[in-house]
């Protein structure tokens, strides 16, 4: 029998045991896990803080996912690939001997050297369950936080604890929020309600040292705190392939059917750089659903069978405070923009060369995924009804042969 082995207990490896067992129903899987968890949906740690989830229903998959899928699971920490020996190298001195293996490594937050960032006592990152309760603990109503990083994972933290501490301050160097994900007039749409909400930014600005509890921005000025949150950025869990002579960029290089430079090794998730159809090139697509259709993808091909993905676009739903959000694929600078704005609310389609090369909603969400599919699979927008597009995005705009194939034979 086949062994498998799975570095990573997140998302993506949850897809690559099913990939795996979607195939090969007798081999033996192990995964290995540094957290003491199983896995779990990492977006929901704000909504631990906020109380609306448990760490139970945190729970990506039933309590019985891996006796189920007679899955071995082991925490331990992979300290190393022995390629030639077909061996993965555990923290505790146990070797894993594998036929397959996966990388699904994650990724790891970036925390810069900030100086005198080692005298700061109440320092946290936000990625984690331990993180989240390590954080938890030291929240009180008067609390005074400063996070580092106006990204996702910063204004999702700024969410989960608003209603728990004093004040929360939120700096970043880029001049608006989520600056990977929205433009510039999208993202002062979001911002204005986080600041309904209590949260005060200072952007085009951050920490450059810190004294205490004290940081001194770039701009000169000095941010009291309690609390910091380290929210700068993350890096794909790139080491143990690096190590073991595996190709690896931003992320580890993988085809289009999730394997690397090495025969027999693959890698799905956030640590991989693998190929968006939005741009035609690879990129790391850090987004859960990505993950997942990686992690099967790989689990499909590792056990002998055939999954390629061709059509991944970064795609992200998002929502702060009650207001929602979808984006997908990319912004081109000489595309044409077609808007509808209201307060409080905006949808922004890029057009360029017949195709909807990317969206941002704001707003009202619903059906978004008729934009989405559009943007993945390249649908000449002339062949469309142009108004129904612009404003209220349904299957309608599809001819009936393309509506009978995605509903299944319903017209």
């Amino acid at each position: 029998m086949a062994e498998y082995v799975i570095i990573g207990n997140g998302v993506a490896a949850a897809g690559c045991v099913e990939g795996i067992r979607s195939t090969d129903t007798r081999g033996n899987i192990t995964v290995i896990s540094a957290e003491k968890y199983p896995v779990y949906s990492r977006p929901l740690i704000s909504y631990y803080l906020e109380g609306k989830t448990t760490l139970e229903k945190m729970n990506y998959r039933p309590e019985d996912f891996y006796e189920k899928n007679n899955v071995k699971l082991v925490y331990a920490r992979a300290e190393s690939i022995d390629r030639e020996n077909g061996k993965v190298v555990l923290d505790n001195g146990k070797k894993l001997c594998y036929d397959k293996l996966c990388l699904c490594t994650g990724s790891s937050p970036f925390v810069p050297p900030f100086e005198g960032l080692d005298m700061v006592k109440k320092q946290f990152t936000f990625m984690t369950v331990d993180d989240t309760l390590a954080l938890e603990k030291a929240l009180t109503k008067k609390s005074r936080v400063l996070i580092v990083g106006a990204g996702l994972i910063g204004l999702k933290c700024a969410e989960g604890i608003a209603e728990r501490v004093g004040e929360i301050t939120v700096c970043d160097l880029a001049d608006r929020v989520l600056s990977s994900i929205y433009d510039n007039d999208c993202a002062a749409v979001m911002q204005e309600h986080l600041e309904k909400h209590g949260i005060r930014f200072m952007l085009g600005d951050t920490a450059v040292k810190f004294d205490k509890n004290k940081a001194c921005m770039k701009s000169g000025a000095e941010v009291g705190f309690d609390i910091l949150v380290l929210a700068v950025g993350v890096r794909a869990g790139t080491g143990l392939a690096k190590d073991a002579g595996i190709e690896v960029n931003r992320g580890i290089v993988i085809g289009k059917d999730m394997s690397t430079s090495v025969p027999g090794i693959y890698a799905a998730g956030d640590c991989s750089e693998g190929y968006d159809s939005s741009i035609g090139a690879n990129r790391v697509l850090a987004i859960l659903p990505n993950a997942y259709m990686q992690g099967h993808a790989a689990g499909v091909n590792m056990a002998g069978g055939q999954a390629d993905i061709k059509d991944a676009i970064p795609m992200n739903s998002i929502g702060f405070f009650g207001l929602h959000s979808v984006t997908a694929g990319s912004y081109p600078a000489d595309a044409e923009i077609v808007e509808e704005k209201h307060p409080g609310s905006i949808r922004r389609l890029y057009i360029k060369d017949d195709r909807l090369a990317g969206y941002i909603i704001i707003g009202d969400v619903s059906r978004a995924g008729v934009y989405t599919s559009l943007v993945r699979e390249k649908t000449p927008l002339g062949e469309l009804d142009a108004d129904r597009l612009r404003v209220a995005p349904s299957l309608a705009l599809f001819g009936a042969a393309v509506r009978k194939k995605k509903l299944g034979g319903a017209v």
